[in-house]
């Protein structure tokens, strides 16, 4: 009964008071996880169709992903995008984020609001505008218009990201190294760069996660050889139920959640 009396803040709010809140987060929380946990018991079926739960266990379907040249290429594809858009959103979601918070200029929110706008506005709109935009210059069903296109949406990840970290830097100290004598430029990647190393570890994963799971940008943008594994997966949902989808997707959570937990290890251990 103390921790439920023992204040959680400045204000004296105690556990009890803020129960309904967490209530509320966990059961947000438990409809985000469950659709999870029911497609990863589906993905080890022996069923030709998808059924939960499974009458009898089976990985044959993580065989047949593996064992296809189409899925193989589809995963190349989009690990190959994902890995451009992250060397190319984050230094510039860096770049943006830094410029925003030194400049104290008076349009540096307005600026901002315009970098997250993809954010804002619906991806449908995003993908339908790219697809034509590309069209005029051939990018359409290539690598390189995959990677434009995803890197305009994880920019503003990025940028929120890299923002969050210098609220809690002090930028007197790269001004101390610019008055010894270090230019900007070196001042920023000696001094400010290494405070700030963990959250755009976070933000260059954000990016690469961003892209590889990114279906309808990819679906108007990407094709042939070049298609992506959600494109790929979102095929196979529309023209027949496969249970290889649920080994994808299983599969997917998987690198996801060890990518997090890695920088999240890094992240602590750092600190």
């Amino acid at each position: 009964m103390q921790w439920f009396n023992r204040p959680v803040s400045d204000t004296q709010i105690t556990q009890w008071q803020r129960m309904w809140l967490y209530i509320v987060a966990a059961i947000i929380m438990l409809l985000l996880v469950v659709p999870s946990f029911i497609v990863i018991p589906m993905s080890f079926s022996n069923s030709q169709y998808l059924e939960f739960p499974p009458e009898t266990w089976s990985t044959r379907w993580y065989e047949t992903y593996f064992e296809s040249a189409k899925w193989m290429r589809a995963t190349i594809t989009s690990l190959k995008v994902g890995f451009l858009t992250m060397l190319f959103a984050t230094p510039i979601g860096v770049m943006a984020a830094y410029a925003l918070y030194v400049s104290g200029h008076r349009f540096a929110r307005a600026v901002f609001a315009f970098l997250v706008t993809p954010m804002i506005v619906p991806v449908i709109l995003i993908a339908i505008g790219t697809f034509y935009a590309f069209g005029k210059f051939g990018l359409n069903n290539t690598i390189t218009g995959l990677v434009l296109a995803h890197t305009v949406i994880a920019i503003p990840l990025v940028t929120i990201v890299i923002t969050s970290a210098f609220r809690n830097y002090d930028l007197d100290q790269e001004r101390v190294a610019r008055s010894l004598g270090a230019s900007r430029i070196r001042a920023f990647f000696v001094i400010t760069v290494p405070q700030i190393k963990f959250s755009v570890a976070t933000a260059a994963l954000l990016s690469f996660l961003t892209s590889f799971d990114e279906v309808i940008v990819s679906i108007f943008v990407s094709g042939g050889k070049n298609a992506t594994l959600t494109k790929h997966m979102f095929g196979a949902l529309r023209d027949y139920i496969d249970p290889t989808i649920a080994a994808i997707s299983t599969i997917m959570i998987l690198v996801s959640t060890i990518l997090l937990l890695i920088t999240q290890f890094f992240g602590k251990k750092s600190s």
